[in-house]
């Protein structure tokens, strides 16, 4: 019988990115050079896009 491989999956490395905090308790990262407030405005979109007025 042949045995199951594990995925290997490998997370990007933090310090390598940019860090946009959103809230007090949110923290993402972006890759950088990409435009954190695109990012944030994409993320709070995400999570509610009810709650986003464009502007």
């Amino acid at each position: 019988m042949s045995e199951k491989k594990g995925v290997n999956f490998e997370s990007p490395n933090v310090n390598k990115m940019q860090a946009v905090v959103i809230d007090n308790k949110t923290t993402i990262y972006i890759a950088q050079g990409a435009d954190p407030k695109e990012a944030k405005k994409r993320y709070l979109f995400r999570i509610n896009p009810k709650a986003i007025t464009l502007s």
